[in-house]
């Protein structure tokens, strides 16, 4: 993919956000101005290919909220199998990795948008890691999640779990997994032409 050709594709799915947004905003009850909210709102995510930093930046530029991004201390590898391999293991151990860096002033948020990629059909675990370490009891948080095409899993049940107390609203939700498509597509391509050799 050419950097053109990936820009091309965030411009589109920022401006995709941005209408569906504006659609469940349309049907919501009014709220304050983005200004008069963004000091006690906060969104914070995860991505590892883009996606999830994409609707992010959207959401955080329309209510004017500081931004947060959720970061192992020990980055995921660069190589998309090798990540996915090691999601796996993280999961089935139920291990919760150490965080970069956590919000300093969480207290004066009553609002946290959760920004996340569904890895392994739930919350990947650096998630799991970015709600124990925050007490987050009594504050709204609106998640907003991306997946590959097969859907929520049981990501709603960790966020309920791992954020007791917290008031936990309906995700949106987005199919934008893109990484895994071209990873497809190539290893048949590849297959096509060892197949002909």
């Amino acid at each position: 993919m050419t950097g053109g050709d990936e820009l091309s594709r965030r411009t589109m799915l920022a401006s995709a956000t941005a209408l569906a947004l504006a659609g469940t905003e349309a049907c919501a009850q009014p709220t304050p101005a983005p200004t008069a909210q963004g000091g006690r709102t906060l969104v914070t995510y995860f991505t590892r290919s883009g996606n999830t930093k994409v609707i992010a930046g959207t959401i955080q530029r329309a209510l004017g909220a500081e931004l947060f991004e959720i970061r192992p201390a020990r980055p995921y590898p660069e190589d998309y199998e090798e990540t996915v391999a090691q999601a796996t293991r993280e999961r089935d151990s139920g291990f919760e990795p150490p965080l970069a860096g956590r919000v300093a002033n969480i207290a004066s948020h009553d609002e946290v948008y959760l920004g996340l990629p569904i890895w392994g059909e739930t919350a990947p675990p650096v998630i799991r890691s970015f709600l124990k370490a925050h007490d987050l009891r009594g504050k709204t948080i609106r998640p907003f999640i991306t997946h590959g095409g097969y859907g929520l899993g049981n990501s709603l049940a960790v966020l309920a779990s791992h954020a007791p107390g917290a008031i936990i609203k309906p995700p949106f939700v987005m199919e934008a997994d893109q990484e895994r498509r071209t990873m497809t597509q190539v290893k048949g391509w590849l297959g096509q032409i060892q197949g002909q050799e």
